[in-house]
């Protein structure tokens, strides 16, 4: 969830409160990050959401049990979500890497191999924090790969392995020059393949 100049149009809040219900309703399990300009170590959090039954809550593996638990914890994620829109700066910029490593540190920890994973990205993408700053990057293809080489080396981008990352909002401001808008596109993809997700899709 981004909460720097993101936040600001209606439009991403409707992205929010729109999509992501669908988004839960298959998860069993959903974790939070937002995008400040210190995502990282951002004091501005919310707990996780667990969507599937317990065993405890659900012995027999009854699916009526299960509909009922998870359409109850399921409308706990949208309110959750959309107060992170509220967080503080946190200094200037965005910091989009950040709010990645830092989702997918909390579930890694929840992660089931037999189990689909995805990541549901609210934000522009214009990360312009620390190693990474979108809008002097040279996108030239050789300058891509060796700025993607650079942040992996450095640990910077998250470990996607095995994960679709979906992202709503990207360059919705559109800050940029026109002709750089497919650049970015490519360079966002080649980064996302890069940190081993298995699919990317920029809407």
């Amino acid at each position: 969830m981004d909460s720097t100049s993101y936040a600001d149009p209606a439009t991403s809040r409707n992205d929010v409160t729109s999509k992501l219900p669908a988004f839960a309703q298959g998860c069993d399990w959903i974790g939070f990050a937002a995008v400040t300009g210190s995502a990282e170590s951002s004091t501005c959090r919310q707990d996780p959401v667990a969507i599937a039954a317990t065993r405890a809550e659900n012995p027999n593996d009854n699916p009526v049990v299960e509909e009922r638990v998870r359409a109850h914890r399921s409308t706990e994620v949208v309110p959750r979500a959309v107060k992170l829109f509220d967080c503080p700066a946190e200094g200037e910029g965005s910091d989009v890497l950040g709010a990645l490593r830092y989702v997918v540190k909390q579930l890694s920890a929840q992660r089931q191999p037999d189990k689909a994973h995805q990541i549901m990205v609210f934000s522009d993408l214009i990360n312009n924090r620390g190693d990474l700053n979108i809008n002097q990057l040279d996108l030239s293809e050789a300058a891509r790969e060796q700025k993607i080489k650079e942040l992996r080396d450095a640990r910077l981008l998250p470990d996607l392995t095995g994960y679709v990352v979906v992202v709503h909002g990207f360059l919705r401001e559109k800050t940029s020059s026109p002709d750089r808008f497919p650049l970015l596109e490519g360079f966002w993809r080649e980064a996302f393949e890069a940190a081993g997700a298995t699919s990317v899709d920029l809407l």
